[in-house]
Order: C-alpha cells, then sequence, then structure tokens
C-alpha cells in the first residue's frame, strides 16, 4: 500500500507534471492477481484496484492501519469496471456484474473477490474511509442507481450518472460513490467546475478507448493545472481543487468522496470566465 501526503495549494501551484502526477496520480490500478492500494491523507481515503483472474484475492490488513482486519475501523465501495466477478463478505457471495456496487460496512472482516471468467476478469475499483458508525452490506445493481441524464449536444457533455452511496441510495458511514458514462460525441465532464472544500474526491477513468486519453484539470481555479489520465488510472483531489476533465473521446469515470458531508449537491460552483 502506498502512501500520498496532502499538498498546500502554494505548494502545488509550484510543481512541475512530473511531480504532479507523483502527488495526485495513481497510475496503476489493475494487474492480474493483485491488489494495489493508496492511502490518501485527505479524509484518510483509501482507493485502488482489485484483479482477480486464476485466483481468489483477500483484502487482508496493512501495517499502516495498525488495526486486526481491514474494515475494523473503516467502510468500503466497490465497483466493477469489467468482467463479472464475485465478492464474498463473511460467507455470504455477492454476484458484482460490471457497473454493479457493493457497499461493506465497518466490522466485516472476510472479504474476498473472484472473476466468473478468467479470460474476462472483473476488475474491482474500491475506495475506503475511516467509519464511526456501521451500516450493512448492501449491492447495487446499476439499473437501480436511478440513472440520471444530464448536459446536451451543444456543450459536448451528454452523460448519465449513477449514484450509489449517497444519502437516498445505499447509506453509509461518510463515503459517497457513483460513476458518469459520457455518450458518444460528448467529451466534457464537471463543467461547470466546481470545488468542495468540506470533501475531497476521488476518480477513476475507466472505459478510455486504447490509444485515447482524458486530460484531467485540477489546481484551484485561478491557477489551474493539468495531468493527461489513461484508461484504469485515477486521480487523487483535494477538497480546494477543481475536477473537470475533457476527453479526446467520449468515456466513463467513478467518483467517490469522504469528508465532512454526505450531500451530492454540495458544490461551490466556479463560473467558466473564471477560471485560469
Amino acid at each position: 500500500m502506498q502512501t500520498r501526503y496532502e499538498s498546500s495549494p502554494k505548494e502545488t501551484a509550484g510543481m512541475n507534471t512530473a511531480e504532479l502526477r507523483n502527488n495526485f496520480l495513481v497510475e496503476t490500478l489493475f494487474t492480474a492477481n493483485q491488489i494495489h492500494l493508496t492511502y490518501s491523507h485527505y479524509d484518510r481515503m483509501i482507493l485502488g484496484g482489485v484483479m482477480p483472474t486464476t485466483e481468489t484475492l483477500t483484502l487482508g490488513t496493512y501495517e499502516d492501519l495498525k488495526s486486526e482486519y481491514f474494515l475494523e475501523r473503516r467502510e468500503l465501495g466497490i465497483i466493477n469496471v469489467a468482467g463479472d466477478g464475485k465478492i464474498t463478505v463473511d460467507g455470504q457471495e455477492y454476484l458484482v456484474n460490471k457497473l454493479d456496487c457493493l457497499y461493506v460496512g465497518r466490522g466485516a472482516k472476510d472479504i474476498t473477490f473472484s472473476s466468473i471468467s478468467a479470460e474476462n476478469s472483473a476488475k474491482f475499483f474500491v475506495l475506503s474511509c475511516p467509519a464511526h458508525k456501521e451500516y450493512p452490506t448492501q449491492l447495487m445493481t446499476k439499473e437501480a442507481a436511478s440513472p440520471a441524464h444530464m448536459g446536451t449536444v451543444e456543450t459536448a457533455n451528454q452523460r448519465t450518472i449513477y449514484k450509489y452511496i449517497h444519502l437516498d441510495g445505499i447509506r453509509s458511514c461518510q463515503l459517497v460513490m457513483g460513476l458518469t458514462v459520457l455518450q458518444n460525441g460528448s467529451v466534457w465532464n464537471t463543467m461547470p467546475s466546481h470545488t468542495h472544500d468540506r470533501r475531497m474526491e476521488v476518480y477513476c477513468y475507466f472505459d478510455v478507448q486504447e490509444g485515447q486519453g482524458v486530460l484531467h484539470l485540477m489546481g484551484q481555479p485561478q491557477e489551474t493545472r493539468h495531468l493527461w489520465v489513461s484508461n484504469h488510472q485515477a486521480i487523487i483531489s483535494p477538497p480546494w481543487s477543481i475536477h473537470s476533465g475533457c476527453g479526446t473521446t467520449n468515456y466513463s469515470f467513478i467518483w467517490g468522496m469522504a469528508g465532512e458531508n454526505q450531500s451530492f449537491a454540495d458544490m461551490d460552483f466556479v463560473a467558466i470566465n473564471e477560471l485560469r
């Protein structure tokens, strides 16, 4: 498990490309039969990828957590971005297909991941944050996630938003999680951009076509920076930073948050002509 520390707006404004990537971009999420995790000091969020192919993978604890088991003081959100898979939580099996979400509450001890087919393995993106209250483990399919259609063709941001873990969906202690799918011909996400100083956010880009990419915008609204992101890579977004993006073609991304509240609408919007 890697560790990423917090960076101030002033410090970030002076970073070169390599420094920005080292601090905010997680380049490797999925490797066959491995678990990759990154511990961020922004709201103590852990993000990562689990890719079981020919093996069943177990989520154990880590020395840095100083805990008996991974979810002793944490909760966990999981979204599958590839082939059909199975997750077992304390003996209970859950079939988690592409774009399905499984929430696992604090106190669950034995968590394993497997794929239905090794040739089309599952790829589970995971987010975990501290929790002071237990909520039950719950599976939600993409069809049950109340998809909301937003944006227009004229502004190249026609998209469908799926909300899984939030106040009116799967209940959690503080985790919020969902995903956005851009339609053909649409490339912009989260524009007009916004910040929310009360919550950090994580982005995981997926279904980015081979040879294509996403230009992720970050930084303070008057001091923006950018990162080129490829398929199956993640961004750690500080609370003070915008998080918008523009792709060379359409794509999808998972968004997840933790912090002071769980209100999806808690955003401080920035007018496009105010960006610098």
